[in-house]
């Protein structure tokens, strides 16, 4: 049962992964848009830098609560409320961060399709999570 678990998440992530890649290349030709580092933390700017920054301790801070609230609503037996729940605040988390880095791009940026290639790629990964949810990881899981 395990074993058939792993696969299935295993073969969801290299899907998924697979998807991503192809749409990344395909849309930095179109877009003629520079190949970033993977896994990088980069900026536009220092003002960049600083709205990251306070957007990540935000979202700390409000996972934070957001799992306190839930754990004593939990304790007292009701329900958690889902709004509150951490892959929510994540999801939201990762749309306000690509939307700021979007916004610096579209002011800072010297190519000026960077910031329609990172508006266009947080459509394309959120409509993926989306639906990988909203499926039940499309049935694998």
């Amino acid at each position: 049962m395990l074993d058939h678990f792993l696969l299935n998440v295993l073969l969801l992530l290299a899907i998924y992964s697979l998807f991503i890649y192809i749409f990344n290349k395909v849309m930095r030709k179109w877009l003629k848009v520079e190949k970033k580092k993977v896994f990088s933390y980069t900026h536009v700017n220092h003002k960049h830098k600083k709205i990251d920054w306070m957007i990540r301790i935000t979202f700390l801070l409000l996972i934070i609560i957001s799992t306190t609230i839930n754990i004593m609503r939990m304790q007292k037996g009701l329900e958690k409320l889902w709004f509150l729940e951490t892959y929510v605040i994540l999801f939201i988390f990762i749309i306000v961060t690509e939307t700021a880095r979007a916004l610096m791009e579209r002011k800072y940026a010297e190519n000026r399709n960077d910031y329609k290639f990172t508006i266009v790629q947080l459509v394309f990964i959120s409509v993926l999570l989306f639906l990988t949810y909203s499926t039940n990881f499309f049935w694998l899981v």
